[in-house]
């Protein structure tokens, strides 16, 4: 009441709540306690035995619970569990919110000190994180949509302490989908130690086992063997290569002085009308470039199928297929949150931080794509019965 009257806080550190709490919390103990003693207890010789002081941290600040012992070591609290050091979920909720956002173990401690009056340790701030886990799990196995209309796949990639204690490259495969109402939906990841061809079958042979029967047009870079291992789980989807990826991995092999007119020359193949058009560009790319870098024109020319399967559609649907920008964008959000981490200590902490920056993204996933309704009509056309399983 004094702190009341001369306007102090009443919550978190040096709080008038927390004594109070404190004291409510050890009584309700006490009286555990007292109702765990029962006449036959005392008959077969279990009395009291002292008591054991521990750390809580509540919404209130930190309070100092004593918790009664007995002789045989039966008591089991219910109020305040063995163990427990967290006492409401509120706290542990912000503390996995702040993990999510990036925040290291300090961060988080130095927050914790700030408004409840204790610095907690990393093991139990991953201890808390922990409770992810089982949702990650379920979410994994979760089942999925028969079919679904546009899929983006493409791995990103980290620092991982391994068993030796090594840093090594860990790839998180993620499969970035549009769902039959037009919203994006992350269908999965999957931590690997390396992308490969071999591996995205693993992927989509996953997908298949949760119900995806169908995807009508998937969107990937260009990884040897990644077309043909989609092929072989969906033989029916049709595959665009990234045409950004493709114009990336040419220009390398430019000299630098003639980088600016290659790409002028390049463009009017990758934004010609219609692919007969951007097949006549191409003809003169390589009779004007053919000879000087054989190797960039020979790839466009082994790859032209994948990269010109955007020209059966209307312009609205190739500006979201003839790249690999959607699932590159949602990896720019990811990496917002996992900038500040140099090397993760393991898979698992990788994985809980990654799937807690996911689960925050998800959140503006609320409306479908623009112009979702001209897509899916034109879409319909294009691949008929197909599209109508959606």
């Amino acid at each position: 009441m004094e702190q009341l009257k001369a306007g102090k806080p009443l919550l978190g550190k040096d709080g008038a709540f927390a004594p109070l709490l404190e004291s409510i919390l050890n009584a309700a103990l006490e009286g555990e306690m007292d109702a765990h003693l029962t006449e036959e207890e005392r008959q077969m010789g279990n009395r009291r035995n002292g008591k054991m002081q521990k750390q809580v941290q509540t919404p209130l600040g930190e309070v100092t619970v004593s918790t009664p012992r007995d002789r045989n070591s039966s008591f089991d609290p219910q109020f305040i569990k063995k163990r427990e050091t967290i006492l409401a979920e509120g706290v542990a909720d912000r503390i996995i919110g702040l993990y999510a956002m990036g925040n290291s173990t300090r961060e988080i401690s130095d927050w914790m000190e700030e408004n409840l009056g204790n610095r907690v340790s990393a093991d139990t701030i991953s201890s808390i994180t922990d409770r992810v886990l089982p949702e990650i799990k379920a979410w994994k196995s979760r089942m999925l949509d028969s079919v679904y209309p546009i899929v983006w796949m493409d791995a990103i990639h980290y620092k991982v302490t391994d068993e030796r204690g090594c840093a090594v490259t860990r790839a998180i495969y993620n499969v970035l989908s549009i769902d039959r109402e037009g919203h994006k939906e992350l269908l999965g990841m999957y931590i690997s130690r390396n992308e490969g061809a071999n591996f995205w079958l693993s992927v989509l042979t996953d997908l298949q086992n949760r119900g995806v029967e169908d995807i009508l047009i998937a969107c990937i870079d260009g990884l040897k063997g990644f077309p043909e291992a989609i092929q072989s789980v969906y033989p029916n989807t049709a595959v665009q290569l990234c045409v950004v990826h493709q114009i990336r991995n040419s220009i390398k092999y430019v000299g630098s002085k003639n980088q600016k007119e290659f790409l002028r020359d390049l463009k009017c193949v990758y934004q010609a009308v219609n692919k007969e058009s951007a097949e006549n560009e191409l003809l003169k790319l390589d009779e004007k470039w053919g000879e000087q870098y054989p190797v960039v024109i020979r790839s466009w020319q082994d790859n032209w199928d994948k990269l010109s399967e955007y020209f059966q559609y209307t312009p609205v649907i190739r500006k979201l297929i003839y790249t690999t920008n959607t699932v590159e964008g949602y990896h720019r959000q990811i990496r917002k949150v996992t900038k500040n981490k140099g090397v993760f200590p393991s898979d698992t902490a990788l994985e809980k931080l990654v799937y807690l920056a996911y689960r925050n993204i998800r959140k503006k996933w609320t409306m479908p794509l623009a112009n979702w309704a001209t897509i899916s009509q034109q879409l319909a056309i294009k691949f008929g019965d197909r599209f109508k399983l959606l």
